[in-house]
């Protein structure tokens, strides 16, 4: 069971060591797509710890805009073109942490091979706050001063925007693992339909529904579980999940989740050495025999 944790990170190298540390596994490698508007210098010497990469050709990110789903598409070749055979590709930020010991990690997906462990809401049906964002046009990709304004304009003039192919609508979470199957399917099925990126370029917070949605569409709909396999509290009401802290340590470990986000060392590494003592003791406790993959 090999697995491909490919991470979009912003900032906070020191964070992103101690997240590959903890992931280190013979089977593991890691792909990491730092984001163009950051200096990538502090992050190169990552490479020395064994078995990671840099995904190229980066992309300048925006929040909500397609430029996610293009770092992640990016992601996806650079994994899929090295010469290692990956079962999963898993995604991650540079503020997620795990919350099992990894060899329960490769566990849980060696005993379940071929899936999609992804977040998906019928967006017609449950998830309607989300239908502007496909009706819609918006120019997050392309800001420049009125461009706004000029979204407005657009949208008044132009008719409701419809999915492509008739394709239905499903998402809900950015963060998912997926067989390598799945992923070469995605990539394959772009090239043959260029006209579905042309679309979800002028949608808003794309990487939340695209991914779902082409699975969901396609022959490998049963493949998908609903269930992302991490813990996020969004009690706080804002636009990005609250920063967790030694105060959700047992919520955290009560979960069930393998991964955890987001997290922050310089607000509070308490949660951080929590995890890893806990990780530890598992480790202690493992039969040997569970370490062959």
């Amino acid at each position: 069971m090999r697995i491909a944790h490919l991470i979009l990170t912003h900032g906070n190298p020191e964070h992103l060591e101690r997240l590959i540390k903890r992931l280190q596994h013979p089977k593991a490698d890691f792909f990491i797509h730092v984001d163009l508007k950051t200096d990538i210098t502090p992050f190169l010497y990552l490479e020395n710890l064994g078995q990671v990469n840099f995904v190229r050709p980066r992309v300048q990110v925006h929040w909500g805009g397609y430029s996610i789903v293009e770092a992640t598409l990016n992601g996806f070749e650079s994994i899929l073109q090295t010469n290692k055979r990956f079962d999963y590709i898993n995604l991650l930020s540079g503020q997620d942490y795990p919350l099992k010991d990894v060899y329960e990690i490769h566990k849980f997906f060696r005993d379940n091979p071929g899936k999609v462990f992804t977040e998906f809401l019928s967006v017609e049906d449950e998830w309607h706050e989300a239908i502007p964002r496909i009706k819609r046009y918006f120019l997050t990709d392309t800001p420049f001063f009125g461009s706004t304004f000029l979204e407005g304009v657009i949208n008044v003039f132009m008719p409701p925007r419809k999915m492509p192919k008739k394709m239905k609508a499903f998402g809900r979470s950015q963060w998912f693992t997926i067989s390598s199957l799945h992923a070469n399917n995605i990539v394959d099925y772009l090239l043959d339909y260029p006209e579905i990126i042309k679309f979800f370029r002028n949608t808003w917070g794309s990487d939340e529904f695209f991914f779902q949605t082409l699975i969901y569409n396609s022959d490998y709909r049963s493949d998908m579980v609903n269930d992302n396999l991490r813990y996020i509290d969004w009690s706080e009401g804002k636009p990005s999940p609250k920063t967790l802290t030694i105060d959700d340590a047992e919520k955290l470990i009560n979960s069930g989740k393998l991964f955890g986000r987001k997290f922050n060392g310089k607000v509070d590494s308490k949660i951080l050495d929590y995890l890893d003592e806990k990780a530890a003791i598992a480790a202690r406790n493992r039969p040997l025999e569970e370490e062959e993959d």
